[in-house]
Parts: structure tokens; sequence; C-alpha cells
């Protein structure tokens, strides 16, 4: 009998046959915004833990531009958490195949950060994206309008 053992992560709850794409190298990020200790690379680079944090209060757009289109993205993964203020927040996951507007939405939603209960929210999404040449997130971080800074703790992609 053949058999063979296999690992996953436990963290992502992904197998680690996952291939996530390297970002690094194959994209360039735009963001609007980035706290000093808290540069977008924190959550887009494998082995970093700190997360992104934005600068300023308000709405925040994180978006990939990737050298040449993606052939297949078939995986998005989002992570984000929020440990010190109670907010309702909202993002939309959006995507174009030649960098033009408008853009083409994959998902929109809303969850609710409470520290003394809710503090992730952990989301993977299976796509079926050909030719994708940007992928955009866009984050309001408290519905209310009430000066939450956006965070982001990972954003990986297969």
């Amino acid at each position: 009998m053949r058999k063979r053992i296999i690992d996953d992560d436990r963290r992502s709850g992904l197998p680690v046959a996952q291939r996530w794409l390297d970002l690094e190298r194959i994209a360039e990020v735009e963001v609007t915004s980035e706290a000093d200790a808290h540069p977008i690379e924190a959550a887009l680079i494998p082995g970093e833990h700190a997360g992104w944090r934005a600068a300023r209060a308000g709405p925040q757009v994180i978006r990939l531009r990737f050298d040449e289109p993606v052939p297949r993205l078939r995986h998005i993964h989002l992570l984000f958490e929020e440990q010190e203020q109670a907010r309702t927040q909202e993002f939309v996951l959006r995507w174009s195949p030649d960098g033009k507007e408008p853009y083409r939405e994959i998902v929109r939603q809303q969850y609710t950060f409470s520290p003394t209960g809710t503090t992730r929210e952990k989301e993977d999404f299976a796509v079926e994206l050909d030719g994708v040449t940007v992928l955009e997130l866009r984050i309001v971080p408290d519905i209310s309008g009430d000066g939450a800074r956006a965070s982001l703790a990972r954003l990986r992609v297969a």
C-alpha cells in the first residue's frame, strides 16, 4: 500500500501545498496610506506578522497591479483583526482584466468587530478569474464614520 502523510497549515486552514502567488515579485502595490510601524508588506509577504494599518482614518484602498495578467486566479484569502475598537467594517473586493474602470465586483461584505467578542474575520473566496491585471480591496473601517483606521492582517492570492 502506498501512503503519504500530509500536513496542513493550522493557522490559515489551507493545505501547505496551496501555491500562493509571490506578490513581492509579480505585482506592484498601491495603497492610500500606511502607518510607519505597519507597512503594506506586513500583510502581503508570508512570514510577516504585524499586518498593515492605515496612517489615517477613513476609507482606504489596497490595489495590486500585476506585471503580467494572472492567467488563473482561484483563491483569495483575507484576514482582518481588530483588538481595540468596536466597529462595523465594510470591504469590497474587485478586479479588472485590463486595469481600466469599471472594475468587476467579487464580493461586498460587512461585519462587526467587538473587542470583548469578535476580533478576527477570516475570509476565503474560491474564485474563477482569468487574466487578472488588477485586484483591489476597498475598506471602510467604520460605516458609522466614527474615525476608525483600517487594518489588514493578511492578504494572499493563488
